[in-house]
């Protein structure tokens, strides 16, 4: 047992999330916390980590010693701090030992005789106490895990306080993973991530040797990750020990068999009720009255509520209206796109014809350009280069991620009539009933809104007009999965045409019936669904020669005094950039595989000449740490001829990387 929670109960004012709720996580699960908004799991996250306490009774218990590492969705604030402090900071016994040893190298460079003895011998223990918390590979892993997320090198010096809310949930990711805790628990980990990046964590997770509990509505995700789901509906916890898949249809079976059995037990009390009525004061009485004393004691079962589907009761509906719109509905010719005030074109070229009826996903990493493709393309940004021709007809309804077509000092009500202005109070607020905005809800200042609200509100807004295309960017962000379900539905039976920037690739597949993905600069148009694409792509990949793998890391049999620069140079084998087979010219071919067998050679020589180096700082470090018989400008030599080596060895290791990732 790693944590347990017995008996909980807590609420905020007005809601009680929880009562009586009892849940044990064991070493080695692989859980998946789901249920619609509002249910309360990021609040039970906040109580396994102890951020909040029980306030009606019951207990968290928790492991001796257990180390829990938490991504919340609200991040704290530390403006100052550099991307690189904050990626290292559960690691603060290894940021100091650095900054120890650099303050020492410096110290004896200075050459200062009188204190030689004393710096050599601190610097011998800083360097054993390195290599015991695996220095080096502490910071190659943080490095890695940054890369994954997004982030180059460059960036490591810049101020969290000038990263977008987006790149600092992505350093905080990074920074959770890295500190590779015993319990890891992930509030939304795929927010702001491209799909490469959430595949990146895929990969990562499968090969966890812990434990962790994610709260996602990213259901490709939960599928590729988890092991077992735990559904937190109604203040109540039910385990499903199986797969995502498996879990979806063994809920609503359950709830079936819980309303069998509710009505079983209704049928019979009224059967019941109805011979006592009968016979209460006739010849049966005494049975009449041993029935009535049975019935008191019969523990009553609830009618069974359908949390997942009150959910997603939300009655959205696309309409083309009486016009489909031209065959060509839009044509790029030669097109160059850049955001507002930007410099340069971020993608060129494009050629492309979205025909009426076509349902294009676009996908590609962040920062490629998607958004400013999908508004360059429907009129609302304007070209940097080449020609966009939207077709007669055509009636374009646009979905901005970010909700800026919302006014934030308006009511709900208000904001609807801004689209309608026919409809009285009373119309306005039956409309918004349909997206699970009731009562007084619809009086709410827009600026109060949660994030799921305000994309329902989006919505609602969209479906007030037809529309024969649709533009949707990022639309299943905050919507939880009851809703993301419906707005799949309403998007397969819609007869228009659909263009939709997104990453949940579970919402692609069941919508997209091409896929363009945007990368490099340029933007390719591929048949089929995610799926297909991702198939198409892996294969491509597959196909290739394997990239080299790096020198592989010593025992400290091997290497005693080394291990933590081997363990610098253990990066695990990169994957490609999955791409489509072109067909490919003999010649170019025969000179990219001369450049191949080039680099896969000096690959070969340079692993060589790491081994070399680093067995020449394990026995500089074992002569550092034996007799020096008092020869202090001796051992000053060898400390100068350390430094000269490890910064050799960090030459070749970044020579190494880059050829790896090229082959």
């Amino acid at each position: 047992m790693l944590l347990q929670l017995t008996d909980v109960t807590f609420g905020y004012q007005g809601q009680e999330l929880f009562e009586g709720l009892t849940w044990q996580v064991n070493e080695g699960d692989r859980v998946g916390l789901v249920g619609p908004n509002g249910c309360g799991k990021s609040t039970l996250l906040r109580l396994m980590t102890g951020e909040l306490t029980p306030d009606g009774g019951g207990a968290v218990a928790k492991r001796r010693g257990l180390r829990i590492g938490y991504l919340r969705q609200a991040l704290h604030d530390r403006p100052e701090e550099t991307l690189l402090e904050a990626l290292l900071e559960p690691f603060s016994e290894v940021v100091t030992l650095r900054e120890e040893r650099e303050r020492l190298h410096t110290e004896l460079d200075k050459g200062e005789a009188s204190r030689a003895h004393d710096l050599v011998e601190a610097l011998a223990r800083a360097d054993q106490r390195w290599g015991e918390l695996g220095g080096y590979a502490i910071e190659t892993r943080v490095r890695e895990l940054a890369a994954d997320v997004g982030f180059a090198d460059t960036d490591f010096d810049r101020r969290l306080g000038s990263l977008s809310g987006g790149e600092r949930g992505r350093v905080e990711l990074a920074r959770v993973i890295a500190s590779q805790p015993d319990l890891l628990l992930l509030d939304e980990p795929t927010n702001h991530l491209d799909v490469d990046a959430v595949e990146r964590l895929e990969r990562r997770l499968a090969g966890w040797s812990g434990t962790f509990v994610i709260v996602s509505h990213d259901r490709w995700f939960l599928r590729r990750t988890c092991k077992e789901f735990v559904d937190l509906a109604g203040g109540e916890l039910d385990r499903y020990a199986m797969g995502y898949d498996r879990y979806v249809v063994e809920r609503e079976a359950r709830l079936e068999r819980a309303r069998a059995a509710f009505e079983r037990q209704r049928e019979e009390i009224a059967r019941t009720e109805d011979f006592i009525r009968r016979n209460i004061a006739g010849q049966k009485t005494k049975q009449a009255q041993s029935r009535r004393k049975l019935l008191a004691r019969v523990e009553r079962l609830s009618r069974p509520e359908d949390i997942w589907g009150e959910a997603g009761r939300i009655a959205a509906r696309f309409s083309v209206g009486d016009h489909a719109g031209a065959k060509e509905a839009v044509r790029a010719e030669r097109l160059d796109v850049a955001p507002r005030g930007a410099p340069a074109a971020i993608v060129r070229g494009v050629d492309l014809t979205v025909f009426r009826g076509d349902r294009i996903g676009i996908i590609g990493p962040n920062g490629s350009g998607k958004t400013t493709l999908l508004t360059t393309l429907v009129g609302r940004l304007e070209p940097r280069g080449g020609l966009v021709t939207i077709g007669p007809n055509v009636r374009i309804g646009y979905y901005d991620q970010r909700h800026r077509d919302l006014d934030d000092t308006h009511s709900l009500v208000d904001e609807i009539r801004t689209v309608r202005g026919d409809l009285n109070v009373d119309g306005a607020r039956a409309y918004l009933a349909r997206f699970r905005f009731f009562g007084d809800d619809v009086f709410r200042v827009v600026r109060g809104l949660s994030g799921g609200e305000r994309s329902r509100l989006a919505l609602a807004k969209m479906m007030l007009v037809p529309r024969n295309l649709l533009a949707l960017d990022e639309p299943t962000n905050h919507l939880d999965i009851p809703a993301c379900e419906v707005l799949e539905d309403a998007l397969r039976a819609y007869e228009g045409t659909l263009l939709v920037v997104s990453h949940d690739r579970y919402f692609l597949d069941r919508v997209a019936t091409k896929i363009l993905q945007v990368d490099g600069a340029r933007a390719e148009l591929e048949l089929g669904n995610y799926s297909d694409h991702k198939a198409r792509h892996t294969a491509a990949a597959t196909a290739r020669p394997p990239a080299a793998r790096p020198p592989a890391a010593r025992s400290p049999a091997e290497a005693p005094a080394g291990r933590d620069a081997a363990a610098k140079g253990a990066k695990p084998e990169k994957t490609p950039l999955a791409t489509a087979s072109p067909k490919v010219d003999p010649a170019l071919a025969r000179e990219a595989n001369k450049d191949r067998v080039k680099r896969e050679r000096r690959l070969k020589k340079l692993e060589d000449e790491i081994s070399a180096v680093e067995l020449q700082i394990g026995k500089l470090r074992e002569e550092l740490g034996g007799e020096h018989g008092g020869d202090w400008q001796r051992l000053h030599g060898l400390v100068a001829e350390q430094k000269i080596l490890e910064e050799k060895l960090a030459g070749l290791m970044a020579e190494w990387e880059t050829l790896a990732s090229g082959v």
